[in-house]
């Protein structure tokens, strides 16, 4: 997938855009626009399919109703999606990236947001010690520590090569996740996940079992990492 670093922000405004009004995602969208980042889907190709769903709603009978969730530009997300691999392999034109192109960040911004990072893993190690979640405090600190290590001076080369440092980020956010689901209270998981099924409904005529698996993933993580006030450690958070 191309290095979209500003992935989301340009998703939230294609969305924007096409419906008409500054409307805010829903923690399930973001979840939804998690599931398609992950899974390599280009930016082209989700906003593609936002602006052809909305225009194939527009043909509707129903002029005065709104779409009201992302969710509902699925299909044609995906069949974009199946549209720009398709052009990719019949042109022989990979996904890597332009390696002429700019860093899209600084050495100071990519700092700071390690910075920001380890102070807040920090914070939230401190309410748990308070609050008796010990075995959390300790992967939160040592997730911390992993991102100072990251800022120290001896991994210049590695911040300056953004596909292998996004990589750490994302094992470091990978091991929190795991320690997040393994360590958070079961009526907490429950809960999460009974929200996950009220709010995934709309969604399930226009998903197949692996969407829906990857939303339900990305939706559980978004919102453990809401609950304990946690950094997202990928630098398309970082824009």
């Amino acid at each position: 997938m191309e290095n979209y670093y500003n992935y989301f922000t340009e998703i939230e405004e294609c969305y924007q855009r096409a419906r008409g009004t500054p409307v805010l995602l829903s923690t399930l969208d973001w979840a939804l626009v998690e599931s398609w980042q992950e899974a390599g889907i280009p930016l082209e190709a989700v906003c593609a399919g936002i602006q052809r769903s909305f225009e194939k709603f527009a043909r509707r009978p129903h002029r005065f109703r709104k779409i009201n969730s992302i969710g509902y530009c699925t299909q044609e997300v995906m069949v974009a999606a199946a549209q720009a691999n398709q052009a990719a392999v019949e042109s022989g034109a990979a996904s890597g990236r332009r390696h002429d192109a700019a860093p899209p960040f600084e050495e100071k911004e990519i700092l700071a947001f390690f910075e920001r990072g380890a102070a807040s893993l920090e914070r939230a190690a401190a309410r748990l010690q308070v609050n008796e979640g010990a075995g959390l405090a300790l992967d939160f600190e040592e997730a911390a520590s992993e991102l100072k290590k990251l800022a120290a001076p001896g991994t210049a080369t590695l911040r300056h090569d953004l596909q292998r440092l996004e990589r750490s980020l994302t094992a470091i956010e990978d091991k929190l996740t795991a320690s997040l689901t393994r360590g958070s209270p079961v009526d907490l998981l429950v809960r999460l996940r009974e929200e996950a099924e009220r709010g995934m409904t709309p969604f399930r005529r226009t998903m197949n079992a692996t969407q829906i698996e990857s939303l339900e993933r990305q939706f559980l993580k978004k919102r453990l990492f809401e609950h304990y006030d946690l950094p997202r450690l990928s630098l398309f958070y970082l824009c």
